[in-house]
């Protein structure tokens, strides 16, 4: 077996979520269908980054293991079969045992607010409109305090699946990019499900005024989700980068006694965020 790395990108909107499920269009289903008409066999696709349902991405990777050597234009092929929302901007060999979701060192997201009175309906479906005023000192002072280890139980759903809610942010900030468009970015280890959005959604109410970065601060420190503010819509959320090492970031083998241990990642390492 030989395995090969993809990367894609992928309008959201009509897609509920990467991941295949039974009778919904889903990215993973469309890319796996394709593969088996053009390779006449199944193909089973692993993802750096799962997303949830609307949720777009830049720069997805995935990495696929075949027994035959692939036609060399099996991206263009793959194209020609997928509908106008998702593309094969890459396909090529990689190192032996690449697996997309464990050589995955970070992920970065970015999360696109348009701002002002008046909608622009070229970002309908590809940024959250938001007409009030913000404040947004308040939000960059509180994309500022989310670097480093911290505990996010208050930024991912109650009814959940997760062990452990500490996670390693390694960079995260809002910038002004044009004169109505709001971008945060934040790159981590690994995410919580739903945690990107909640964070979103928790630093516009400090935009609005509805909660202050010292407020904000302290639901870092384990608060429950009751604390923290509204789920920001996915359609403003993008995959945006996918950093890769030159092997495993975790080993599946080892075992999840450790607080913070290697198998705790492999489960929750790509949770969509």
């Amino acid at each position: 077996m030989a395995a090969y790395r993809f990367e894609i990108g992928y309008d959201g909107r009509d897609f509920a979520g990467w991941a295949a499920q039974p009778g919904r269009r889903t990215v993973q289903g469309e890319l796996e269908a394709a593969l088996e008409k053009i390779l006449q066999r199944p193909a089973r696709l692993t993802v750096a980054g799962r997303t949830d349902a609307g949720v777009h991405a830049l720069a997805q990777v995935a990495s696929v293991e075949l027994d035959r050597e692939p036609p060399s234009d099996l991206a263009w092929r793959l194209n020609g079969l997928l509908g106008p929302d998702v593309g094969v901007r890459s396909f090529e060999p990689a190192p032996e045992g690449f697996d997309a979701r464990r050589w995955a060192r970070s992920r970065t997201y970015l999360y696109r607010v348009l701002t002002g009175p008046v909608p622009d309906p070229f970002e309908a479906g590809r940024a959250l409109w938001v007409p009030r005023p913000l404040d947004e000192p308040a939000m960059f002072e509180c994309a500022d305090s989310l670097a480093g280890e911290h505990d996010f139980t208050a930024f991912t759903p109650t009814d959940t699946k997760h062990s452990r809610f500490r996670r390693n942010v390694l960079a995260s900030s809002w910038e002004r990019e044009g004169e109505r468009l709001l971008a945060f970015r934040i790159t981590a280890d690994a995410y919580l499900r739903s945690m990107v959005r909640v964070l979103v959604g928790s630093m516009l109410e400090a935009g609005e005024g509805r909660r202050d970065a010292d407020g904000f601060r302290a639901l870092l420190e384990g608060a429950p989700r009751s604390a923290a503010g509204r789920t920001a819509p996915a359609h403003g959320l993008y995959l945006e980068a996918i950093e890769l090492g030159d092997g495993p970031a975790f080993d599946r083998t080892a075992t999840s006694s450790a607080a913070h241990g290697p198998q705790s990642e492999v489960s929750e390492g790509d949770s969509p965020a």
